[in-house]
């Protein structure tokens, strides 16, 4: 499989009912928001080592957060597709990641329902960050 939009939302679907487990990168033992995106990415063919070692809460990211195009990411400013991986702000010092899927709905990994869900609506908080899986990288 390859990273297409398509496929990637096909991934992370597969992944719903994972347990929560922070820095998780196992769909068996289980996942955080940045181990749904790992182990998606990881089903599409795309062997990828994201960050680990964050706390729950922080004040910046930035120092986690890879480049999106070396991951087979562009920056995206339209309308939320399938496939399309966004970044919240959930407070002042906590940070998710969720991918949408066909629907309007979302996969995500819920800390307090411990484990990877699919959602029809994003937590609350804006987006601070839009990518699209750009299958031309």
């Amino acid at each position: 499989m390859s990273l297409t939009p398509t496929t990637l939302a096909e991934a992370a679907q597969g992944l719903v009912g994972a347990p929560f487990r922070l820095h998780g990168r196992d769909p068996a033992t289980g996942l955080d928001c940045v181990g749904v995106l790992a182990a998606a990415l990881h089903a599409c063919g795309v062997n990828v080592e994201l960050p680990s070692g964050y706390r729950l809460r922080m004040g910046s990211i930035h120092a986690w957060l890879p480049a999106p195009d070396s991951l087979g990411f562009a920056a995206s400013t339209g309308p939320v597709e399938p496939g399309d991986v966004v970044m919240q702000k959930l407070g002042a010092a906590q940070f998710h990641l969720a991918i949408a899927v066909e629907d309007a709905a979302w996969i995500h990994a819920h800390a307090g329902l411990r484990r990877v869900v699919r959602t029809s609506a994003l937590p609350q908080g804006p987006v601070v960050h839009h990518w699209r899986a750009n299958p031309t990288t």
